[in-house]
């Protein structure tokens, strides 16, 4: 597994890619349930932050496949 400081990097260049080229998704992303712990002190780890990191890839592939498909319908 990768170390919790290229996870945590991986977040960031991809955050900044969504920002920079998906503003509309990026502003959906303080709503998305992973980033709000359900309890008082979650633990952080590679692993918590690795499934995060997945999430937000799945989430732009699918605004990018959601959007191609619209465009193709139009």
């Amino acid at each position: 597994m990768k170390n919790l400081q290229t996870i945590l990097t991986q977040i960031t260049q991809l955050t900044s890619n969504i920002e920079a080229n998906f503003p509309e998704l990026y502003r959906s992303l303080d709503e998305n349930p992973m980033t709000i712990p359900s309890i008082n002190h979650p633990h952080i780890d590679a692993l918590v932050m690795q499934e995060y990191l997945e999430n937000l890839i799945q989430l732009l592939v699918h605004h990018i496949e959601t959007h191609k498909a619209s465009k193709e319908i139009n």
